[in-house]
């Protein structure tokens, strides 16, 4: 038996959606919010044909992708001059405080991929960075 401070087994259907800081809309997966979980989060994410987020990083959190289907390009680094492609299969690392830029570069397909971040709260730690978006 488990009381009320206590998280519980929980399924949760992804029919809801939301924004994110990020300009990514994110189907509503694993958080404190919906479950009282205290040590992770977990949804998807589809980044329509062209689209990028803003540049941003997530403090103090470290985040585990893994790419379902399309393609992403990621540029990341203090300045973003790094770059990396992700592909359908692929799992992408990203430390904690590390800045990043997540882009899709086809004309035509979406990326889709389940993201999980050891931010229970998801949005809360998340800094944007708008003087490097400029940049990409």
């Amino acid at each position: 038996m488990t009381t009320q401070s206590e998280p519980t087994c929980r399924v949760i259907h992804p029919e809801e959606t939301y924004r994110g800081k990020q300009a990514f809309t994110y189907f509503a997966g694993i958080s404190a919010d919906n479950t009282g979980a205290r040590g992770i989060c977990m949804q998807v994410v589809t980044i329509p044909p062209g689209e990028r987020a803003k540049a941003h990083l997530h403090e103090a959190h470290e985040t585990a992708i893994y790419t379902i289907c399309g393609e992403a390009g990621m540029w990341y680094g203090e300045r973003l001059e790094d770059h990396l492609t992700v592909r359908a299969g692929d799992f992408l690392y990203i430390p904690a405080g590390m800045p990043h830029l997540p882009y899709n570069p086809s004309k035509t397909e979406v990326c889709t991929a389940v993201i999980a971040r050891t931010d229970p709260n998801e949005q809360e730690r998340v800094v944007l960075l708008p003087e490097l978006d400029a940049l990409h």
